[in-house]
């Protein structure tokens, strides 16, 4: 645990304003793909298409919406950042090793996806890292905690 406390400490006293824009970004570009998610639910059912796995392939597929709508809006408001992301990151693991394993690393078949996920998936970890910011409502409330 004490670890993680020097790790905080020095993200928050090595953290540039300008990479709070990225994680909005980041955040709302999540949001926007679990919203593109739910409109095409099909699309990971006839991936994962395997009629054993039934009931998991249905409670994957509203793990990866719940996840990157409820997410997304974390990380773009900077609220509890690290715990959303900690939601994010096995989804990104899974899109670029399963989903993309399957399509074919960098083919033009695969529409940039893998590129994608893998630069978002980075991203995640850096803000694992760095924390929400000061431009965040974590950094917010941590100041003005009577409020």
């Amino acid at each position: 645990m004490e670890t993680i406390s020097k790790i905080e400490l020095w993200a928050d006293t090595h953290h540039p304003k300008w990479i709070d824009f990225i994680r909005v970004a980041l955040g709302l570009f999540i949001l926007y793909k679990g919203i593109i998610f739910i409109a095409n639910t099909n699309a990971l059912m006839q991936l994962m298409s395997n009629n054993d796995l039934q009931f998991f392939n249905l409670a994957l597929a509203h793990y990866v919406a719940f996840a990157h709508l409820v997410g997304g809006f974390l990380i773009a408001f900077g609220l509890l950042t690290r715990f959303a992301i900690i939601f994010q990151i096995p989804i990104l693991l899974g899109a670029v090793f399963f989903v993309n394993i399957n399509q074919g690393f960098l083919s033009a078949a695969n529409n940039l996806e893998f590129e994608i996920s893998l630069i978002v998936l980075v991203l995640l970890i850096v803000f694992l890292i760095y924390g929400s910011g000061k431009f965040s409502l974590d950094h917010w409330m941590k100041n003005h905690p009577n409020w």
